[in-house]
C-alpha cells in the first residue's frame, strides 16, 4: 500500500540484517521478511536458541552485538539493518543495571556505528513508546515530549530514553534511520509478566490483579512486525512512528482475556498502598525492586496515537479481543 505521503512501495528481495531476531517481537520480524523473499542475516548470541530461525531458512550468525569492526564487516553489501536486539524488565536489581544499559543504549550505539563505518543505506530501530513517560491519561503523539524534570519510571525506561536519543543524535548527523515505537506486545509465545497475567487470566488461575490500572496499549505481535517492516520499507528516513494497538488498561485486558477463556477475571485486587508497604521486602515475594514496579504501573498511562503510521504507512492492527483470541487459540 502507497501511504499518503508518496512513498514508494516495498523494492525488489533485499539482504536485511537483524539484530534481536531470537526474541519475541525480532522471530516475527524474521519470519515476515522471509515471507516475501528478503535474505535475512540474523545476530544472535546463542544460535541453540533460535531454532524457528533456522526453519525459516534465516542466515543465522552468532555475535553479541559487541565488536564494532566485526558488525560492520556483517553490514557491508547489506541493504538495510533492523535493530530490534534489547532487554526488556522491570523491577530488576541495581547490580544488573549496567547489563541493561549496554543491552540497550550500547548496543543502538554500536550498531549505528557500525552501519555508518559499512554505509548501510537504511536503518530501523526499534524503539519504545515509553519514551514519551507517563502521559497522564492522554493519548499523545510523535511530537510529544515528555517532562524531563520528572523521574524516569524504571531502569528500563531510562535506558530506553538513552538509546532513543542516541538514535535522534544521529538522525540530526544526517543518517537513514526509521524509528519505530511500539506499545506494549502480546501474542502467542509472549512470555513477558503483563502475557503471563493474561494467559491465566485466560485460563482461569490468576489469583489476584495489582497495579492493574497501568494504561497500555496492546499491539499483537505480528501486527508489529508488520509495521516494522512498512517503516522499513515506507518509513520517511529521520522519522518516527508509534506502532500502538488499542489503548486500554491491564485490567479491561485481563477482564477480556478471562471472559475469552469462559471465566471470571480474579475478584481480588490487591491495593497499591499495601504493595508500597511491603516494598522493603519484596526480595522475600519474589520481587527484588517492587518499588519500581509500582512506580512503572500504578496510575500510570503508556498511551501513544498510531495515526502517522496509519496514514503514511497504511498499517492497520486488529482490536484487543481479536487478538487475544488468536493468542489464545479461542474461536470467535
Amino acid at each position: 500500500m502507497t501511504s499518503k505521503r508518496g512513498a514508494k512501495a516495498a523494492p525488489r528481495p533485499r539482504r536485511i540484517v537483524l539484530t534481536g531476531a531470537a526474541g519475541f517481537v525480532g522471530g516475527a520480524v524474521a519470519r515476515v521478511l522471509r515471507e516475501r523473499g528478503d535474505t535475512v542475516v540474523a545476530l544472535v548470541r546463542d544460535p541453540q536458541r533460535a531454532p524457528v530461525l533456522t526453519e525459516l531458512a534465516v542466515e543465522v550468525v552468532e555475535d553479541d552485538l559487541s565488536d564494532i569492526g566485526r558488525l560492520s564487516e556483517i553490514l557491508r553489501g547489506a541493504d538495510a539493518v533492523i535493530h530490534a536486539a534489547g532487554s526488556y524488565r522491570i523491577g530488576i536489581s541495581k547490580a544488573e543495571h549496567g547489563e541493561m544499559w549496554d543491552a540497550n543504549v550500547g548496543t543502538t550505539t554500536r550498531v549505528l556505528d557500525a552501519a555508518e563505518a559499512a554505509a548501510t543505506p537504511r536503518i530501523l530501530y526499534v524503539s519504545t513508546a515509553n519514551v514519551f513517560g507517563n502521559t497522564h491519561g492522554v493519548v499523545v503523539d510523535e511530537s510529544y515530549r515528555r517532562d524531563l524534570r520528572e523521574d524516569f519510571l524504571s531502569w528500563y525506561d531510562e535506558t530506553k530514553y538513552g538509546a532513543h536519543e542516541v538514535a535522534e543524535q544521529r538522525i540530526a548527523g544526517g543518517a537513514p534511520i526509521v524509528i519505530a515505537l511500539p506499545s506494549q506486545v502480546y501474542g502467542p509465545g509472549d512470555h513477558s509478566s503483563i502475557g503471563d497475567q493474561l494467559r491465566r487470566a485466560n485460563a482461569g488461575k490468576l489469583p489476584y490483579r495489582a497495579v492493574d490500572d497501568v494504561g497500555l496499549g496492546f499491539v499483537h505481535v505480528d501486527d508489529l512486525a508488520a509495521g516494522i517492516v512498512a517503516g522499513l520499507d515506507r518509513g520517511e528516513s529521520g522519522r518516527s512512528y508509534v506502532l500502538s494497538g488499542p489503548t486500554t488498561t491491564l485490567a479491561d485486558a485481563i477482564a477480556l482475556a478471562a471472559g475469552i477463556g469462559g471465566r471470571k477475571p480474579p475478584a481480588i485486587r490487591v491495593p497499591t498502598g499495601l504493595l508500597r508497604a511491603i516494598a522493603p521486602i519484596g526480595r522475600i515475594v519474589g520481587q527484588p525492586n517492587l518499588r519500581e514496579v509500582i512506580s512503572a504501573s500504578a496510575g500510570v498511562t503508556y498511551w501513544a496515537s498510531a495515526a502517522r503510521a496509519k496514514d503514511e504507512l497504511g498499517w492497520e492492527t486488529r482490536d484487543i479481543e481479536t487478538g487475544l483470541r488468536d493468542t489464545f487459540g479461542a474461536a470467535g
